[in-house]
Parts: C-alpha cells; structure tokens; sequence
C-alpha cells in the first residue's frame, strides 16, 4: 500500500513539474539581443534571435531585420556596418521579423552605443530614389509594433524651411488601425499642432492630380492627389487627405540644404480593435512641403496588409467593404505578393490566381509588378517578360526568364530583394450579384511544389433599401370589411438571396362585428316574459401593422418570405345600435315594446394582436417593382387576412 501511494505521489509530482515547466515556456517572453564589435572607425552590428517555431507545411523560416542606429540611418541588412560622424552615445534599436513562425516577434530593448572613434569626414552615400519615400520594417498584425520611416530630399538649390504631414487611420473603416507611440527626430524637426490646416501662395485648382502607392505604378485620376510630381494646389491635397484619414501628425523643419536627405521615424501601435481583415488593404499618407513659404508639395501613399502571421506569400484587395450601390463602374485592385525562399535565384514564377464568377477575367490589367519586366507579346521571347493566360476560373501571370534571389542564397543581404509583387485592376462582369468572393493563388518558384496564399476576400456593406408599398387587405371572416394601406420598407439594398425586411403599415379598415343576440326570462307584472337584446357593431379602425421577416430571393423576379407581424389600433372607433325587445310571454311571437339606443366610442392604442405571415413576391424581386401576395394568420379568431399589395423598392 505504501509503495502504490509513493507511486501515486511521484505521478502526480511530475504531471505538476510538467505543467509549471509548460506554463513557463508559454508566458516566456521571446528577446532578441543586440551585439556589436568596433572595427576600425565601423560598428559591426550582430542580432542574437531566439529559435523559431517553423509552421508546418510553409516554406523554411527565417528573421529579417530592421536596425536604427540612433543617429537618423537604418539598414535592414543583418548584420550591418556604420559609421558614425560624431562621439556620442547612440541609441540603437532592433526590430527582428519573424518569417513563417508561429509565435511573437521577439522584442529588442535599445542598447546604448558610446562612440569614441567617429570619423566626421564620412559622406553618406545617397539611397534615396524619390524625393520623398515611405517605407516599413513589416506588415501590420493586431496589437504588434511597426516602424515607418518618413524619409525627404530636399531637390531644391537652396536651403529652406518646410512642413511635413503623415496621415493615417482611414475614414472608411470605423476603428483605428494606428495609434502613433513614438517619433523620433534627428534633425530638430519640431511637432505643430494644426486643428486647422494654413495654406499659402493658391494657384488655379483646375490642374490633374496623379496617385501612386509606395511600390510605384500611376493611376490617372482626375481631382485627386497623387505623388511621383510636384503639385501647386496644397490646399486641395490637404483637404483631400482630412476626408480620407481621421488623423495626422504635422511636422516642421528648418535648414535644409540641398540634395540633403533626412528620415523620420514613427512607432506605429496597432490597437486590438483594428480591422481584422487580413485580405484588406490600409494606406497612410505622407505630403512633403520642401518651402513653406509656397505651396509646391509631393504626396507619396504607402499600402499595407494586415496579417496575423508574417507570410512573405500573400494576396490581398481593396474591395474589403463595397457600396453595391456605387460599384457598377468599380475596378477593384488586387496585389499578390511573394518571396523566393529557396537557396539559389528563381528563373520563373507562376502565380495561379481564382478569378471570381463576378469578376470580368477579360478586363484584366496588370498595373504594376516586381521584377519589372515588360508585358510578353503573342510569340516566345528570351528577354524577361510577364505573360497572362486563362483559364476558366483562373488568372495565371508568369514572370519568365527573370533573375530573383533567394533569402538562403549566398551573398544575399537584402531581403527586400528576394521578394516580388504583381497588381492588377479588374472590373466586375455585366451581371453579378450581391455576394462575398474568395480568391486565393497558387505561387509556383521553377518546378517546387506550390505555395498557396491566405484567402483575398471581398464584401459588401448591407446598404439599406426604403420601399413604397400600397395595398388592400381582406378579411374574409368579417361582415362588410374593407382594408386599404399604405406604408415603407427598410430591407438590405438588392440582396442576393436570404435578408431580414421591417415594415411599418398603416391601414384604415371598416367592417361590421358580428351580431350579438342575448334572450333572458323576465318578471314583468307579475309575469315571466322574453326579452331579447341585439346589438350590432360597426368600427372604423386607423391600424399600424408592423411586420418582421427573413426573405429569400429565389431569382431576379421571384421572392417568397416568412416572419412574424403585430397589429394595434391607434385609432379605433365605434358605432354600436343596441335593440331591446320585449315579448309577451317566453317565446318570441308577440312583441310587447321595443326600444333602439346607440352610442359611439373611440379608443386609441389598443386592440393589440400577433400573428404568423407568409408571403411570396413577382415582378423585380432585388429592386425596384413587383406585386405580392401575403396571408396573415392572427393568433387573435376572425382577423385572419389575405394581403395583395404593389411595392416598388429604391
């Protein structure tokens, strides 16, 4: 018995050492360390990362790296050199990604760097390619950390004083994707506050704007700002991008010189009420003003992804949400993204994308793409190239004879270069319903095994469609009834198949109540006698019926429904004439008297009844006209109804 207990105990002993060591592995915070090592007048920057938790089935995981060096530069290579310019102490950050893991992002604390050896005669080389760039260390995932950097050229040929914007948190969607947790300035940039936005030299606002995203490509819009030129009207650019994003951070400047370049860096936090929609697309935008005393300006938009797992191999679409009202001369935009993980260059790329039914294949247009290649023609060719076929339910684009890296390739330090992208516009088909699409692509590196992507999803709001609805009501087991209405509908604007519809109608009925016969015996003068009371009844009713019921469009013209209704009166009144009469003796042959009263009563807010409706429509079931045919069964005896009505939806 001893023995069979101490085996109990020592069970039970290593189930809790099990458990503590489990739960201590789970609340483990996951850290990344910044090492570095002086050579010579350069720092060598080396992370220490913890071990990544591959997720099954995707390709092999890996780190990629962002560093800020303290003193406005940063590199994502992995372990970078700098040089400083002057002895000082440095505040260095690291933002290490992790690539198809399952588990957080390790956090990094800052390390202070004490610079005795700078070298002040260092000219940074020049990196940027735009006047005014914004770029991100990652893809934004709900209640994670991603830093921007805002980075401007001054293309003037003087030094000069201006302004900065960078706008976020997009109007179109109801919760905050980014609260602002830090920015960092290295050049005495100075945060204003501006409720209201100054302008300066106004020219004609009669001029074309274009739009670009960060990845380049240029949309042709007319009175809507865009970058890659110099704009004159900033009043208009700026009241554009209050209507589009909710907030802002406005920044000022001072002695710029020419061709110099500066970066600024935002801490973005990503809050827990963000948009989930991890196939949706956010933006934040950034204005230059180079001189404030004029209002010349560039405007430069960055797009984003939300993910819940950093997946370099993503799809995604800007038709998150869509008004079906307005989205007839739509085109929607879709980017797929990808990434060469293998250990050597990828010479061809395939990406099989679904094409939903209610989307025009045909009207495909390719906008942008990494590798940049030209568009391939009807004939084979050796020079790089991007070729579209089809299929019928497919869009396949192939990136052919072009060179992309791998992350695992030798001598490979930039990650950003083993990744690639193609946007497309595409229209929706001449017929297509109110319906959510999924689309997904297939990414094919040579003649590996596929990649498949996250689900891009599109949607759109319910809208709202108000309905005129005019009608009669018969009740066939009332005497003399006559039922007519009026009334509005409040359904989903032309819904595909199943939706909810409230009602409020109001109606004026007339009908006769049943007869109401009452005989009792009577002492009159000493003798039993018959009197007789009959009453007859007549309303006229102000109802409001309220009925509530799911309906199902069984094509354009057909709709049948189902759901429950209540009737009050909110006006009812009475004409009542009552008969007495008086006979001789106990039967009715011989009438002795009679006497006729009437009187008249009026109500207001009774009468209150339920019931069950069934209902069925012909004509435009989705919107627009049809009649309908509706038949009420009253929990209340003899006010069962059959309805016949004309509704025209809008």
């Amino acid at each position: 018995m001893r023995t069979f207990i101490s085996v109990l105990y020592f069970c039970f002993c290593c189930q809790w050492l099990f458990a503590q060591k489990e739960n201590s592995k789970d609340t483990l915070s996951r850290i990344a360390t910044i090492k570095h090592e002086v050579k010579g007048n350069a720092i060598q920057f080396t992370p220490e990362t913890p071990t990544l938790e591959q997720i099954a089935g995707a390709p092999k995981a890996f780190y990629s790296y962002f560093w800020e060096f303290g003193d406005g530069h940063y590199s994502k290579e992995e372990n970078p050199k700098h040089i400083y310019k002057s002895a000082a102490d440095y505040d260095v950050k690291l933002w290490a990604t992790n690539n198809y893991d399952t588990g957080k992002p390790p956090t990094t604390r800052p390390k202070k760097i004490s610079v005795t050896n700078p070298d002040p005669s260092y000219k940074d080389e020049a990196s940027m390619t735009e006047d005014l760039m914004l770029i991100r260390n990652r893809e934004p995932m709900p209640e994670e950390e991603i830093v921007v950097v805002l980075s401007y050229r001054n293309y003037l040929n003087y030094t000069a004083n201006g302004k900065l914007y960078l706008f976020y948190n997009e109007q179109k969607y109801k919760a905050d994707n980014f609260e602002v947790a830090d920015i960092r300035m290295y050049h005495n940039e100075k945060r204003v506050q501006e409720t209201d936005f100054v302008y300066t030299n106004t020219v004609d606002d009669s001029d074309r704007h274009f739009l670009a995203s960060a990845d380049g490509g240029q949309l042709h819009l007319k009175e809507q700002v865009q970058d890659t030129t110099i704009k004159t009207n900033l009043q208009f650019t700026l009241k554009d991008a209050k209507e589009r994003y909710r907030d802002w951070e406005a920044l000022e400047f001072q002695n710029m010189k020419s061709n110099e370049e500066r970066n600024l860096f935002f801490t973005l936090k990503t809050p827990p009420e963000m948009l989930k929609d991890t196939s949706a697309i956010i933006s934040i935008r950034g204005v230059y003003v180079p001189d404030a005393t004029y209002d010349n300006h560039k405007v430069k938009d960055m797009e984003m992804e939300i993910v819940t797992s950093h997946d370099p191999n993503k799809m995604s679409s800007n038709g998150t949400f869509m008004n079906y009202r307005t989205v007839r001369f739509k085109t929607l935009k879709y980017k797929i993204k990808f990434q060469n993980n293998g250990e050597g260059p990828a010479r061809t790329i395939r990406l099989e994308t679904d094409i939903p039914d209610m989307l025009d294949k045909q009207s495909i247009v390719v906008t942008d793409m990494y590798p940049k290649c030209e568009i391939c023609p009807d004939y084979e060719v050796r020079y790089s190239c991007l070729d579209t076929a089809f299929t019928d339910k497919k869009a396949i684009f192939t990136f052919k004879n072009i060179y992309l890296p791998g992350s695992e390739q030798k001598n490979v330090k930039d990650y950003d270069s083993t990744k690639g992208f193609v946007k497309y516009n595409i229209k929706f088909a001449k017929d297509f319903h109110k319906k959510s699409t999924k689309s997904q692509t297939a990414i094919y590196f040579d003649k590996n095994d596929p990649i498949i992507t996250n689900y891009s999803t599109t949607r759109f709001i319910p809208g709202l469609s108000i309905g005129a609805k005019v009608g009669y009501n018969s009740y066939s087991d009332l005497k003399n009834s006559e039922s007519y209405f009026f009334g509005a509908t409040l359904s989903p604007y032309k819904s595909y198949r199943w939706y909810w519809q409230l009602e409020l109608l109001n109606s004026f009925h007339e009908y006769d109540a049943k007869t109401s016969v009452v005989d009792e015996i009577i002492d009159i003068d000493q003798r039993r006698a018959l009197q007789r009371t009959t009453t007859n009844s007549h309303f006229q009713n102000v109802d409001w019926e309220i009925p509530v019921m799911a309906r199902y469009n069984i094509n354009n013209y057909i709709g049948v429904g189902a759901g429950l209704q209540a009737m009050f009166s909110l006006n009812e009144k009475q004409d009542q004439e009552v008969l007495i009469e008086q006979f001789e003796g106990t039967t009715d042959d011989y009438v002795m008297s009679s006497e006729i009263t009437k009187r008249n009563e009026s109500n207001a807010f009774n009468n209150f009844r339920t019931g069950l409706l069934l209902d069925i429509t012909a004509g435009f079931a989705r919107i627009g006209p049809s009649l309908g045919a509706r038949y009420v069964l009253s929990f209340k005896d003899d006010f069962n109804y059959l309805q016949l009505y004309a509704i025209w939806k809008f």
